[in-house]
């Protein structure tokens, strides 16, 4: 017999549709219009799948899913959704939906889903002690952590955010610098069971051996010079939250070495130490490094590689994904007004039509201080094209530091520095430009990278 499949949605002729598509494919289905009808009939329909729209007048799709795992979990859910946003990902899929699809459907990716749901619903009733011992959900929580896009690989991200909400799984987050690979870390520990314990961001890069195995794991009295007494290290104060690891692909050997045994043995000992202290943290490594090539040439621990790997979430370069950049622009602009009490409100057609033909080498992070230096010189709630300052290539993380940082001062120096550049060096030009003194000029300039001076902003003196 064939399998029956519930379809809910509010829309009557896609719920025929999507109906009709599948019964050509082999499949008994039913429809309903609310998840109200839908949970009437289901004890009687007995289906093996629901797919379910997620915004329904009434209850929602979620409110249906959530209901359908408490009464009928044997029964998979996919949720389908017109406005496809992380937290109704993350939230289906800690829920737990077996998928979650963004319209217009690909009928051919529907089936292959279908078709994937059932199987595996076949080797789990075959399996020895299937549906037993199951996991209590998850409680829903909400945040996006300032995540945006609708790009697929973005969604297929945000599905794995609501999956890793659910274990304890180690995590490696894989993409160019200014990506975002933080952001999608603190996003898997607020989603998760232990949001309420700490979340500790540790720069590899930053720290030498000794500092950071200090750092990570602590150390005991007179364990070095300068250690006067003991002090916990940040595997011990992180308790069940996480700890995430960036850059960990330009860490040294030795290093690799003991993050290994910690990952191993769940246990750890401090600098200097002889007792060994447990970890219950989460471990989410970042890196822009090329990860296979850094264990082929010997420089990274293969088996640390895989167990740091149990699962990968790649993060996409901005530049791949252009239709998203309008709403990442937008979400940066919220950001923007509130950190820098600037009003602007909206980016004109002709300066978004900039932002999206850029290339963007440092994503998202080059993309906000883009924006930032625009709202700052824009005079009134919109960024026209005249406002923004584009294709320097100079705006990565060494020319951050070389000017100050992200502050508001430091965002400040990189715009006049970049006005400097576009009056060919021209200190009086570019001080009218900006409607200050030169003197004021220099000095802005002099305040943000010391020693610089005028001749820092392009190398040519």
């Amino acid at each position: 017999m064939s399998a029956r499949i519930l379809v809910v949605d509010d829309d009557a002729d896609a719920g025929r549709v999507l109906q009709v598509r599948l019964e050509h494919a082999g499949y008994e289905v039913a429809t309903a219009e609310s998840a109200e009808e839908a949970l009437g009939r289901v004890a009687k329909i007995d289906p093996a799948l629901v797919i379910t729209d997620l915004r329904m007048p009434g209850m929602s799709g979620l409110d249906l899913l959530e209901k359908l795992r408490s009464a009928l979990p044997r029964v998979d859910v996919i949720v389908v959704t017109a406005h496809e946003d992380m937290t109704s990902a993350v939230e289906a899929m800690k829920a737990g939906a077996f998928d979650y699809l963004v319209k217009p459907l690909q009928m051919e990716r529907v089936s292959a889903l279908v078709a994937r749901c059932l199987r595996e619903q076949e080797l789990n009733r075959e399996a020895p002690g299937a549906g037993e011992g199951e996991e209590a959900e998850p409680e829903a929580m909400e945040a996006s952590q300032g995540i945006v896009g609708r790009d697929p690989r973005m969604i297929d991200i945000y599905k794995m955010i609501g999956v890793l909400a659910r274990n304890r799984a180690t995590v490696l987050v894989r993409g160019e610098t200014g990506t975002g690979k933080e952001m999608i870390a603190r996003a898997v520990h607020a989603h998760g069971r232990h949001a309420d314990q700490p979340f500790i961001a540790v720069n590899c890069t930053a720290l030498t051996d000794t500092l950071l195995e200090s750092e990570l794991f602590g150390h005991v009295k007179g364990a070095f010079t300068g250690a006067v007494g003991g002090r916990k290290g940040y595997f011990e104060l992180a308790g069940r939250g996480t700890i995430l690891l960036d850059e960990i692909g330009d860490t040294s050997g030795e290093f690799q070495t003991r993050l290994l045994r910690v990952l191993q043995e769940r246990q750890f000992y401090p600098v200097g130490g002889e007792t060994p202290r447990v970890t219950d943290a989460r471990v989410i490594a970042a890196t822009h490094q090329p990860m296979e090539e850094l264990v082929k040439a010997g420089t990274f621990r293969e088996d640390l590689y895989f167990r740091l790997r149990v699962v990968e979430i790649r993060v996409p370069p901005l530049r791949e994904r252009v239709d998203d950049i309008p709403l990442v622009a937008e979400a940066l602009l919220a950001r923007i007004r509130r950190e820098t009490g600037q009003d602007v409100r909206q980016i004109a057609p002709e300066a978004m039509e900039l932002l999206q033909a850029h290339p963007w080498p440092g994503n998202v992070r080059e993309m906000e201080n883009a924006l930032t230096r625009a709202a700052i010189v824009a005079r009134g709630p919109t960024i026209g094209p005249d406002h923004l300052i584009l294709g320097t290539g100079r705006d990565g993380p060494d020319e951050d530091a070389r000017w100050g940082g992200r502050s508001l001062a430091a965002v400040v120096a990189r715009h006049a520095r970049g006005v400097l550049r576009e009056a060919v060096g021209d200190v009086d030009a570019a001080a009218a430009i900006l409607e200050i003194t030169p003197d004021r000029l220099r000095d802005i300039l002099e305040e943000a990278a010391p020693g610089a001076g005028l001749a820092g902003d392009d190398g040519q003196g």
